[in-house]
Formats: C-alpha cells, structure tokens, sequence
C-alpha cells in the first residue's frame, strides 16, 4: 500500500461541510427532530462555557480579574498530620497534660473512649524574622517562615480519609465532582500546549483515588495526568514518567500521517454528533500525547539539574529522594507553564499509635524537599506567582488515642499556603484552647477553595458547568474568599 494510496484515502474520508450529506446521514444526524435541535444548542454553549478557541479547549483563557497566582502546586500529606504537633502550638495542652478532654468528644472516627489530653513531644520555635511559631519536626519549613501563610482554622465534614479526601480535592465527600485541578484549567486553559495543564505527581490510588485528580462530569480535557503513582518507588517511574510517551517504531512525520488519518475520522464522527464535547475531548487528548512527545521528555530529565539544586531537594539522600524528586519535578512542570501540580506524601501520616516515631519518619521525608522548593522557587523569581499549598485532609485530636497516637480531627486543623499573593509570616485564624475546634475565623473547605481560585483570578461563584439541568461549581453553594489572607 504506497503512501499516494493511503493519502488519497485520507482526502476521500475527510468530511466538508460544502459536500452534501447522503439520506441516510441526513436521517441519522436529523432522526430526532426538534429535540435533536434542543441538543444541538445545549451542546453548543457547552464548548461556548469551554472557553474553546479554534477547538482547543485548553487554550489560555483570561481570568475574571488580575490574578495574584499564575499556577498552583499542591503538597498533600495523606494520612491527616496533626496540626497542633506542627504549626499551632497549644500552652494548655502542656498546662493539662493527661487531664481528660474538657468538653463532650464530638463525632470520632475511632468509636473507642478517647484518652486523656496529649502534649506534642515536639518544640516550637519562632521562625524568621516574624517568629511565626513551627515545631522541631520542619526545621527546614521553619526557615522559610516568612514566606508562610498559616491556616489554623480549616474546617471539614469527613472523619474518615475517604470523604475528607473527596472533600479536600473535589469540594464533596459524597458524590463524584470535579477535581480542584480540573476546574483551574477549565476556567483558564493552560500556557504550555505541549504538556497538560494538570499533572498529578505520584497520586494515591486509595481513598477515591483517581476522583481527586479526575473531571468528573466536565470533559475529560480537564482531568489531570498520573504521573506514576504512591506505590511506585522513584526509581522506578524516574526514566519513564509517562509510559509509551515516545514512539520508538515511527518517525514523527509518520506519526503526523497516522495521527491526521485517525483525527479526520474522528472530525468526520463529530460534525454528525452535533459538537459532542466528550469527543472533542478524546481528539484534543491524541493531539496533546502526540505534541507532549517534544516537550515532555526533557521537561521529566530531573536529573539534568545541577548537583547543587538536586542536594537542595535532598535527591542525595535515601530518606529524601523521593519526595525531593517529586518537588524538583513541580518546579521544572511550573516553569514550563503546567497550571496545576500535585506532590503526594502518601499514606503515612496516618499515626493512631506511636505518633512520634511516625510523624518524626514522616517529616524527615518531606521537611528538606519542601523547603528546597521554596527557597528554589523564590531564587528563580516563580514563588510570587505560585501558589504553593501545603495539607492534609484533616488533622489529629488533642487526646491520645492507644496510649501514645491521635485520631482524626476535621474540626479545626492547619494547611498552609505560600506565594501566590498570600501574606508570609502570617497566622490566620485560631483553634481553642486545645486545638480541637476552629473558633476564629473558620476556614471551611468551600472558603479554601474559593480562595484558592480567588488567588487565580477567578470568582468562585462565576465559574461554573451546567449538569444534569444544574450550574455546578467547585464550591458548591457556599465559600467565601478569605481576604484578610490576601497580599
């Protein structure tokens, strides 16, 4: 078959619009009558909401006013870390060591009677020159105090991992919704057209697993790519992020050819369904694999940075690597222009029992690489347009539980944010006494994220897809931006 042949087939299947359609396709794009015109214009102000340009999608969209962050990075502890044995120190706790909780224990993921009042094992100590108070367990963090924006007052629903996940990365525990990822380049596209616009490094498979990186009902264009995942150890994924990424049996014109011969037939599928932004998805996904085989492959090469950089993130020590890898790969995606970046420290801060051998192993890991990433970003001038986001689903109570360990807290726990346009050296909200409940200035999951967005350029309430006869958004129907933590 020569490739004259094979080009004149590709000419004769490529659809035209000033070519008559047979009866038969006439009838089968036709057959429902008026309601097949009803469809047609609901789907028609589905790719209008899409923002599509020249049917793409992913095209860099402006936001709905001037953004203080340009991209997001996302480090989620999974496991839930224990706020008050990291960024909220709590006197009373030393004060009432092994006295009982002072008030009725509220809803508890461990049924079993709560111990006595925990003191953390840890210090806290001023850092920078704000003195913002961080424990022993990230000295590294601490130096980078003044870069910080402390959230002591987060609030959740899910007391146990799987809806606190949902809730944390999809705004619900209960049903399957769009992921936070997915509707930042939903709303403004991606800058690079060559990579995706949302990348999860090392994802959980657990506790929702691809829901909290996924698009749920918005087109598949918006989900984001797995970059490997949590029980994969760097070395194994580090060569080959992306499986299959490059085509060691074609040339890239012959990839061209291939790939121009599939996508008429598919352009030819779409004009007869009308638009159908599912499809569109599916097209645009070959045409992004294809373009990411010139830009990827160099963009995952972590280990072309210098020794210096690579030692910043702790790439030269075992108990580091991986998760150093992890933040040096997000630095090298976020100044490639990918919008939205996931690292995940998984599953490990779960410590019901012996918190502090778990929790001091834990931040060992993430302590030198997180703080290598800020101080990276910082240097190259990235920090004040990246919004770096640090947290957990949920926190851990001011009991013990199985005499040295706590249990889940979603009632009042720390994240923190840096760069971005959030004010550094900064605590926002309070727990009580014990660290139990936010009682200052609550930050609910619907307040974060429509911070978040705020941050981005885009009004929470705005920003929103029309689903099953309803406008859908990531905050639900509640959130409200937190400005007193804006720059």
């Amino acid at each position: 078959m020569t490739d004259k042949f094979l080009k004149e087939q590709i000419q004769s299947m490529i659809y035209r619009p000033e070519r008559p359609l047979s009866r038969r396709a006439w009838l089968r794009a036709a057959g429902l009558g008026f309601g097949s015109l009803s469809l047609s214009a609901l789907l028609s102000d589905e790719m209008k909401a899409l923002g599509a340009t020249q049917n793409n999608p992913l095209a860099p969209r402006p936001p709905h006013f001037e953004p203080k962050a340009k991209r997001v990075i996302f480090l989620f502890m999974h496991g839930g870390p224990s706020s008050i044995d990291t960024f909220d120190p709590k006197e009373r706790l030393i004060r009432d060591h092994g006295k009982p909780l002072p008030f009725n224990r509220p809803l508890a993921f461990d049924k079993s009677d709560a111990g006595p009042l925990m003191k953390s094992p840890w210090e806290f100590r001023p850092g920078g020159k704000s003195g913002l108070p961080v424990s022993d367990l990230f000295p590294n963090v601490r130096d980078c105090a003044d870069d910080l924006c402390v959230v002591r007052s987060m609030v959740g629903e899910g007391v146990d991992h799987g809806a606190a996940l949902l809730q944390t990365f999809t705004g619900t525990s209960t049903f399957i919704r769009p992921s936070m990822g997915s509707w930042a380049i939903y709303g403004l596209g991606t800058e690079n057209q060559n990579l995706p616009g949302f990348i999860a490094i090392k994802p959980s498979l657990a506790h929702g697993g691809a829901k909290n990186w996924g698009s749920a009902f918005l087109p598949g264009t918006f989900q984001g790519t797995a970059i490997g995942h949590a029980g994969l150890k760097v070395d194994e994924i580090k060569d080959q992020p992306i499986e299959y990424l490059l085509n060691k049996r074609f040339s890239p014109d012959e990839q061209r050819f291939e790939l121009d011969f599939i996508q008429n037939i598919n352009r030819r599928h779409e004009a007869l369904r009308q638009n159908d932004p599912q499809l569109e998805a599916r097209i645009q996904a070959f045409e992004l694999a294809f373009r990411m085989q010139a830009e990827a492959p160099e963009a995952f090469m972590v280990d072309k940075e210098s020794e210096a950089t690579k030692n910043l993130y702790g790439l030269d020590d075992p108990t580091t690597q991986d998760f150093g890898w992890q933040c040096l790969l997000a630095r090298r995606l976020a100044e490639r222009g990918v919008r939205f970046i996931q690292c995940t420290h998984s599953y490990k801060w779960d410590q019901h029992t012996e918190l502090y051998n778990g929790h001091t192993q834990n931040a060992r890991e993430v302590d030198k690489p997180i703080a290598g990433l800020l101080k990276d970003l910082k240097s190259r001038g990235l920090l004040k347009d990246t919004l770096v986001i640090w947290a957990g689903e949920f926190g851990r109570t001011p009991v013990s539980q199985g005499g040295d360990g706590r249990d889940h807290n979603p009632y009042g726990y720390s994240i923190w944010m840096a760069g971005g346009g959030v004010k550094g050296g900064f605590a926002y909200g309070a727990t009580d006494e014990v660290g139990y409940h936010a009682v200052e200035d609550r930050m609910h999951i619907h307040d974060f994220h429509a911070t978040a967005l705020h941050l981005l350029g885009l009004e929470h309430e705005k920003l929103t897809y029309r689903y099953s006869g309803r406008d859908f958004r990531l905050t639900d129907v509640a959130g409200v931006v937190a400005k007193k933590i804006v720059a």
